[in-house]
């Protein structure tokens, strides 16, 4: 597709922070080195908020994948996955449909190797290496053709993944892509950090993760805003309530929702017709 090349794989290099281990370390959790590390801290002291919007961001998954295997949804695919924590998607899918398959992609081989040794004894799910900049190369993957037949109704997963792209034009071309791969029935969901509510803030993040996470060749030095992240959806049809911050997405009765200023990234679900 036009504005779409492949992209070569990338070594594994502990020396350059990478976004899966960064959320790694504002979750909690130990598979991170140094560089991750150190570009966490430097973030934090922007934004302390960083690590509440992670767990925000686990939620909404939770939520949206609920909603899907309750939709009827029996495969999934899960692009940009990062490293496994607690509620996989295959587990929350699990709760409401004991049959769902699920492919977990990401680029970084640290993802990629974890993953593949906890669902190594599971026929249901696969992990794979692959880049969400190269679609084809993931739809096309034997592994997940093996478990996912894109005739059938599916859920794709783009959970704040996007963000690490600053090339507008290649994030349409991205989600065009993925739209027109698969069947009528099919889910997108995207979450995406935005810029509208702390403008300051989401700035000197974005020169912070020019200069350190090696994304210099990108371009764009800023976050999209909420009205720029619709467009993505093309002409899926939302699910209520749309697109919304993503403590919005439908919340559980008893759920505590932070305050709004807090979360500054949006969520929604589209379906197919």
């Amino acid at each position: 597709m036009p504005g779409i090349s492949p992209v070569e794989p990338v070594g594994f290099d502990p020396s350059v922070p990478n976004e899966a281990r960064v959320y790694d370390y504002w979750l909690g959790g130990k598979d991170n080195f140094a560089a991750d590390r150190e570009a966490a801290e430097a973030a934090l002291l922007i934004a302390p908020e960083l690590p509440l919007m992670c767990r925000e961001g686990r939620k909404f998954l939770r939520r949206a994948v609920r909603f899907l295997a309750g939709a009827g949804i029996r495969q999934f695919i899960d692009i940009g996955c990062g490293l496994p924590t607690q509620g996989n998607v295959h587990e929350i899918a699990r709760g409401c449909a004991p049959d769902a398959r699920v492919v977990y992609v990401d680029k970084d081989p640290v993802v990629v190797n974890h993953g593949q040794a906890l669902v190594e004894e599971d026929e249901r799910v696969a992990v794979i290496r692959g880049d969400v900049r190269d679609p084809d190369s993931i739809l096309t993957h034997p592994r997940l053709r093996a478990l996912v037949n894109l005739d059938e109704p599916v859920g794709v997963l783009l959970v704040s993944v996007l963000a690490a792209i600053n090339d507008d034009d290649l994030t349409r071309a991205i989600t065009a892509r993925l739209r027109e791969a698969i069947a009528p029935g099919s889910y997108m969901v995207i979450s995406h950090a935005i810029s509208d509510l702390r403008p300051e803030v989401t700035g000197k993040l974005a020169l912070l993760f020019a200069s350190e996470w090696a994304v210099k060749d990108d371009g764009r030095l800023r976050l999209p805003t909420q009205d720029e992240i619709l467009p993505l959806f093309g002409d899926l049809e939302m699910v209520e309530p749309g697109l919304v911050q993503v403590p919005e997405w439908r919340p559980e009765p008893d759920e505590l929702r932070p305050p709004k200023d807090t979360v500054w990234a949006v969520g929604g679900v589209g379906r197919k017709r």
